[in-house]
């Protein structure tokens, strides 16, 4: 039993002798289990070649696809802006989910709200849940704009958010010239990535498509930078840092750095930093703007090109040597501004990192998923340390990942092998780990249970999983890590070596046996 002077986390205190009878109980009683035989038979048959063949014919069934769904991506967008409270508009469950999933992630309060669409609104239509949430809204949070973005509820049954807001207006529901702009966010098409790419159109439309007159292109001397799906805080405060050490002035357009990463202080902020409604109605006047995750940002681009006359620079997302390199080279370009020696340094500090650890990494295979930028970038990195990726799954990959995927790796002997898996999900790499073994796995928290499974088989078929991108629920801190310019560079190399050299110490640990690595021997 728990007492105040022995109180246990979930585990151990879930292997005492009452939890292992509570559990044996339940499934013997409740439970239709088979025989632990028929597992084990089972199991093995998941892990063989025909099997795999079998699960990469699946047509009508996603398992584990390592994405979250378009309204999530949108409620990160609208986090990103000054004093701004997103509002879901849809069922309470769904909101729930949204801050959970962040709260997980970032280790920090999120503050959305929801106008909690119920069965009589999913048959009558949602108008009045947006009229009372936007009302009280507005009255209680004290915010500068609410972002509204819609869940599956409000989209299959057709809900025209942009009638609704305005009619809210015309009956006095809010005041007319409050900022309210919106997107539509079906979470059963696209992914995260799509939904901030749709925020964030509908965000910097909503306060610049109808006053274009008087803005001119780099009047302002400015540079826009537009990050994306972002979840690692340390790559806002890298590109700020390496742009302050180039003395460009920028607009962070869509910064929640703050708000996910406040003091604690001994007082709750629901809101911190963020850019700022009046940086977004000058973002048309910069040079040019940046975009940090080029393939993600489809709408966006087409938006900033055709209304702010932008010639958006074609980059790669700024990962590893070579493509930071290419992104101070064209902020130095377009702004004349020369790159410093200080950030010379920091790039020599990593090629030194690199060749310090080249030893460990060369030749060691890895699996990859997630999102289709960090994935370029991360492949990018490993392919300038010598390590080979070989699967690389993308559920929410595009055409135009796929075609800049493969020419990354064909431009690198260490490339030439890998795999890429467009539209697959976690399921599918399992089946892989199985039949052509890598190393180690690359991916978010859900990587988890592959590493699991693979273990179950024996200790030697086990693929150790590298925890980089997102979300990162078990472990902590990770993400105000950096992933981005040099910075990150360091931190992807000290990452992935120090995998590595840990799974050589479980290897080699074993007194009179296998302790062959004389690492602390003078």
């Amino acid at each position: 039993m728990q007492t105040v002077e022995d109180t246990k986390p979930c585990f151990p205190l879930f292997n005492e002798p009452e939890y292992r009878e509570l559990i044996k109980n339940k499934r013997e009683t409740f439970e239709e289990t088979v025989s632990k035989e028929k597992i084990a038979e089972t199991f093995a048959w998941t892990t063989t070649q025909e099997y795999q063949d079998l699960n990469f014919k699946r047509e009508a069934l996603t398992i584990n696809p390592a994405k979250v769904c378009q309204p999530l991506g949108g409620a990160l967008c609208g986090m990103g802006f000054e004093k701004t409270m997103v509002y879901i508009h849809g069922s309470q469950g769904c909101v729930a989910y949204f801050r959970t999933y962040f709260n997980r992630h970032f280790k920090e309060p999120i503050a959305f709200i929801a106008d909690s669409m119920t069965e009589d609104a999913a048959v009558f239509g949602g108008q009045k849940n947006v009229h009372e949430g936007l009302q009280n809204a507005t009255k209680l949070y004290d915010a500068k704009m609410i972002a509204v973005c819609t869940t599956c509820i409000a989209e299959v049954i057709g809900d025209d958010l942009g009638a609704f807001i305005g009619n809210a207006r015309k009956e006095g529901h809010v005041e007319k010239d409050f900022p309210i702009p919106y997107a539509n966010t079906p979470s059963f098409v696209g992914s995260h990535i799509t939904g901030w790419d749709n925020m964030f159109e509908g965000i910097v439309s909503y306060f610049t498509q109808a006053t274009m007159d008087g803005k001119v292109v780099g009047s302002n001397k400015k540079i826009n930078i537009v990050p994306g799906f972002e979840t690692y805080l340390g790559n806002y405060r890298v590109i700020k840092r390496m742009l302050k050490e180039m003395d460009v002035d920028y607009t962070f357009l869509c910064d929640p750095e703050e708000v996910l990463d406040t003091p604690a202080n001994g007082e709750y902020q629901m809101y911190a930093g963020g850019t700022t409604i009046d940086e977004v109605k000058d973002a048309p006047n910069a040079i040019t703007t940046l975009m940090l995750q080029p393939t993600s940002l489809e709408k966006s681009k087409k938006f900033i090109e055709s209304t702010w006359n932008h010639e958006v620079p074609k980059l790669n997302i700024p990962m590893g040597v070579e493509w930071t390199d290419e992104f101070l080279m064209k902020v130095s370009e377009v702004t004349g501004k020369p790159i410093p020696e200080s950030l010379l340094k920091e790039r020599g500090r990593l090629v030194d990192m690199m060749t310090d650890s080249h030893a460990w990494l060369h030749g060691k295979k890895m699996a990859l998923f997630g999102d289709p930028d960090f994935l370029l970038g991360l492949t990018k990195v490993m392919l300038e340390l010598g390590i080979e990726p070989t699967h690389i799954v993308c559920n929410n990959s595009n055409k135009r990942w796929e075609k800049a995927m493969k020419k990354l790796l064909e431009s690198s002997p260490y490339g030439v092998h890998a795999k890429l898996y467009p539209g697959c999900d976690l399921w599918h790499m399992r089946s892989l780990c199985f039949t052509d073994k890598p190393d180690f796995i690359v991916g978010s928290t859900y990587g988890k249970t592959i590493q699991r499974d693979t273990l179950y088989k024996g200790p030697e078929f086990e693929v150790p999983l590298i925890r980089l991108g997102f979300p990162i629920f078990d472990r902590h801190h990770l993400h105000r890590m950096t992933t981005l310019g040099y910075e990150g560079g360091m931190y992807l190399v000290t990452t992935l070596t120090n995998a590595v050299l840990e799974r050589l110490d479980e290897k080699t640990k074993f007194m009179n046996d296998t302790d062959y690595n004389f690492d602390i021997v003078r």
